[in-house]
């Protein structure tokens, strides 16, 4: 699962940046975030210090904040932003029980999400609290379609659609998965290769400038 996160979201930045005409390079990358996603739900259910694993996110965010910007010619914030604040969350719901207080912190969070320049914004958010609840069956298929579909009306993302497909092998591809997540890669390459790769690209793209 983490070489499939990294290597398609590597594809998706070289498309973005390189070959943006081309609109495969993108439609591969779609399967990257929801793999990020469901490794964040994973890690906030199994982690044994949930405050080392938000630090370690923060650490990753922070590193990775300058190279990002240089590389997309942005300011918006990089997506280890998104999944940090998301882990935070989760562990406030975690001391909370289910009623209105719970979804109206939920309803600020995404509001936050939505104002400040988070990547991937409130679907980014929505999309890491379906996997922590929703642990698998159909009804998490449905309520990512359902996310996809409302992110289509709303901000127009057509290729966003493709990121039901790493959902549905969740899902419906359990014994593939096992065998994916069985190939562990050393945790040092899993923490930097974010931080390193927008590094690699922004040398790239500015010798390309010059």
């Amino acid at each position: 699962m983490q070489f499939l996160a990294m290597l398609t979201m590597l594809i998706d930045h070289v498309g973005l940046l390189f070959f943006p005409d081309q609109p495969l390079w993108r439609i591969i990358g779609r399967i990257a975030f929801p793999l990020y996603a469901y490794a964040l739900a994973q890690g906030h259910q199994h982690t044994s210090s949930h405050n080392k694993y938000v630090l370690r996110l923060f650490g990753i965010a922070v590193v990775s904040q300058l190279p990002y910007q240089l590389v997309f010619d942005t300011n918006e914030l990089n997506v280890v932003v998104s999944l940090c604040v998301a882990a935070i969350l989760l562990r406030v719901l975690d001391g909370l029980s289910p009623g209105w207080f719970s979804f109206s912190l939920i309803a600020l969070a995404c509001f936050i999400y939505e104002i400040f320049p988070f990547e991937y914004g409130a679907y980014g958010l929505l999309l890491m609290l379906i996997f922590n609840y929703m642990k698998s069956g159909p009804m998490l298929v449905g309520l990512h379609f359902l996310l996809n579909l409302a992110a289509l009306f709303t901000y127009g993302w057509v290729i966003q659609l493709f990121s039901i497909f790493p959902t549905m092998l969740i899902v419906y591809g359990p014994n593939l998965w096992r065998r994916l997540e069985s190939w562990r890669m050393p945790r040092w390459l899993w923490r930097l290769f974010y931080p390193v790769h927008l590094a690699v690209l922004a040398m790239i793209v500015n010798f390309i400038g010059k």
